[in-house]
């Protein structure tokens, strides 16, 4: 399991970087069209939200595998380490859950429905389940990391 969950880190790692990238170069463009040519770009706008979307929250997901997200521990560690291991259980459970219904319940019904709508975006013309899907991605991402960490 630490090999397929190695995989999967390094995957998503160079896909984080390769959007971070993207974001880069279509910010940059913005600026150029904006100051150097007469004709500013329209989509730029719009593409860098939603690639800012996917890394806020497939970053969240993969900083939440590394167990490198923000934590508030100080009454966990002042704690014996049979109370610490009770509320890792509980928290990773309450992660667990969270996920499961918020992100790959409830963004499944949004992909569903904008899909459903058709709703598409404004300048770049894709489908917004498109943009929405890596929410219920992000969440089944989450539930994996969590029922293969380590037990504390």
């Amino acid at each position: 399991m630490k090999k397929i969950r190695a995989q999967v880190d390094a995957l998503i790692g160079k896909f984080l970087v390769a959007i971070l990238g993207v974001m880069v170069i279509n910010v940059l463009w913005q600026v150029f069209t904006r100051y150097f040519t007469d004709n500013p770009s329209s989509f730029t706008d719009e593409l860098a939200r939603y690639l800012m979307i996917w890394l806020g929250i497939l970053g969240a997901a993969y900083v939440a595998g590394r167990n490198e997200h923000v934590a508030i521990d100080v009454f966990a560690k002042k704690s014996s380490p049979k109370v610490q291991k009770l509320l890792a259980r509980f928290i990773s459970f309450s992660i667990i859950a969270l996920a499961l219904f918020g992100l790959v319940i409830g963004g499944g019904r949004l992909v569903y429905i904008t899909m459903k709508l058709e709703q598409y975006s404004p300048s770049l013309q894709i489908p917004l389940a498109l943009v929405y899907a890596i929410v219920p991605v992000s969440g089944l991402l989450i539930i994996f990391y969590k029922l293969t960490q380590r037990s504390a």
